[in-house]
């Protein structure tokens, strides 16, 4: 039997891919080779030893946009991913193992105080898989404070703003959409009766796409994602990518080159997390690039011994509380159900599950000015300050009204206690009334009766891009200010928080760094 016969069936990625749950210690080694990588054994140490040019830890937003244009100007790149390697036929859109397969932890991620549930992408194509097909580029107040207060030229150039159009048009972001789900409906009704401006989100989608359980994988699969776009072209130009395999640290040592960086970084040393693999890598590459997303690429540098005092910190999640609004099937102005065209949301209450398909869920998100801390994997630590509660009391009462407004028979938050009022013939005083009682905070640890639970899915800053290494842990290259050779290209670079999904913001900034790495390695 050939070894081919070994690989499942994975359209564009079968050629570059490497599926360790279907390898054993004795089929890797000549995988590897197969694919094009130098690979030399070690059976003293259990180890094999792989050279390349460039090695990226992680497939998202961020790695699979360089992985892209790196091996588009013709290095060798190796993509190692710790999450295994999904199609649209290996999708279930069922909660439980959409949640084991898709995302980090199980979805059962949250911070140390277990008021925050933080939910992060871990497949094949990271966040982009499980992400809303949001896809709105960086807001112009944020390029400004970033490029004036930061001081960070980046965001305020020429490149940059080349690079948002170069990443809508190859994730194939539309504009419009021909029939907007029963959540969508509602809160274009509300706003409008409101007079409160509202927008069409753009996605990476048709404008006929249709699909309400993209945060569990696209079943269809029409969301461009990275697995879909900038990962098949990095495999078509030579790219590896190594599913299974986890980073444990950066290989660094003394720098003698006369730079100003105390280390270089020479490459990474991995594990399979399979365990029918017990075989350690040691991947050398000329350029080592960090991808793995703002909660694991700080523990990550900082088990490797670096010592950057910003590492980790400035962590900022894009709190989320939510409201809800009943409109009974009599309301027919509104078509469909909540999980059609919509993204699937769990209501608190069991006793509500009876009126789940009609009950439309409002997201309310603050760009936090407060932040939190991971240095160790696995282990958050987030406090909202005063400020960013403020701003999510006001959202959520904004959120009702607006729900009230486009005719809900009843509104409520996902308080523990089942805040709710009825809306049909309740006096405005009455409503105010109402509305004085909301507010955000508590958590399950707190003392109180009435607690919610913030959610997070945006999660960046916490290896920030600084002027100096006082202020961030990478310069405005990418680089690490303490390891030659060392790059980050994932949402922690962002020297704040962004304020909206920040997929483009995170793939734009991946175009513009890997870029310039691409451009280091030609004249290197």
């Amino acid at each position: 039997m050939k070894i081919q016969a070994r690989f499942l069936k994975r359209g564009p990625f079968e050629k570059g891919l490497i599926d360790t749950n279907q390898e054993t210690d004795s089929t890797l080694l000549h995988s590897l080779k197969e694919r094009g990588l130098e690979v030399t054994q070690d059976p003293r140490k259990n180890l094999y030893k792989i050279k390349c040019d460039v090695v990226i830890v992680g497939s998202g937003c961020g790695g699979g946009v360089a992985a892209a244009v790196l091996a588009t100007s013709g290095q060798k790149v190796f993509v190692i991913e710790k999450g295994n390697y999904y199609t649209a036929t290996d999708y279930s859109v069922l909660e439980g193992p959409s949640m084991d397969q898709l995302y980090e932890s199980g979805g059962k991620l949250v911070t140390t105080d277990a008021e925050m549930l933080i939910l992060a992408g871990s497949s094949v194509g990271g966040g982009s898989v499980v992400n809303w097909s949001a896809s709105i580029k960086t807001p112009g107040y944020v390029l400004q404070e970033w490029t004036k207060t930061k001081k960070i030229p980046l965001f305020g150039s020429c490149e940059y703003l080349s690079a948002m159009d170069v990443v809508c048009t190859r994730i194939g972001v539309t504009e419009s959409c021909e029939e907007e789900g029963f959540q969508n409906q509602v809160l274009r009704k509300g706003c409008e009766s409101l007079g409160i401006p509202v927008k069409t989100v753009p996605r990476n989608s048709s404008k006929r796409h249709y699909c309400g359980s993209c945060g569990y994988g696209c079943l269809k699969g029409e969301k461009k994602g990275t697995d879909r776009t900038w990962l098949v072209d990095a495999i078509d130009h030579g790219a590896v990518i190594l599913t299974g395999c986890k980073a444990e640290r950066f290989m660094l040592e003394k720098n003698e080159g006369g730079s100003k960086k105390k280390k270089k970084c020479l490459g990474v040393t991995a594990k399979i997390v399979n365990n029918n693999i017990r075989t350690r890598l040691q991947i050398e590459a000329k350029v080592t690039i960090s991808a793995c997303g703002a909660l694991s690429t700080p523990p990550l540098m900082i088990s490797s011994g670096l010592k950057n005092q910003n590492i980790g910190r400035n962590l900022h999640l894009h709190p989320v509380l939510m409201a809800w609004g009943y409109f009974p099937e009599s309301n027919s102005e509104f078509k469909g159900k909540v999980y059609e065209g919509g993204i699937i949301i769990a209501v608190h209450e069991v006793d509500r599950m009876v009126k789940y398909a009609r009950t439309a869920h409002l997201l309310v998100l603050v760009r936090d000015s407060g932040s939190g801390k991971v240095t160790t994997e696995g282990r958050i630590s987030y406090n909202l300050d005063a400020m960013d509660k403020e701003n999510l009391k006001v959202g959520l009462q904004q959120a009702l009204k607006i729900l009230a407004a486009a005719g809900a028979v009843e509104v409520g938050t996902h308080r523990s206690d089942g805040q709710r009022i009825k809306c049909r013939g309740i006096k405005k005083e009455d409503q105010e009334e109402f509305l004085d009682t909301i507010y955000a905070g508590g958590g399950p640890l707190s003392l109180a009766e009435d607690w919610m639970v913030y959610a997070s899915a945006h999660q960046m800053g916490s290896c920030r891009m600084g002027i100096d290494e006082e202020e961030g842990v990478v310069d405005e290259n990418g680089e690490s200010w303490e390891a030659e050779g060392l790059f980050v290209c994932d949402s922690s670079v962002f020297p704040g928080a962004v304020g909206v999904n920040p997929m483009i913001t995170i793939q734009s900034t991946a175009y513009c760094l890997s870029s310039k790495i691409a451009e280091f390695l030609r004249r290197d």
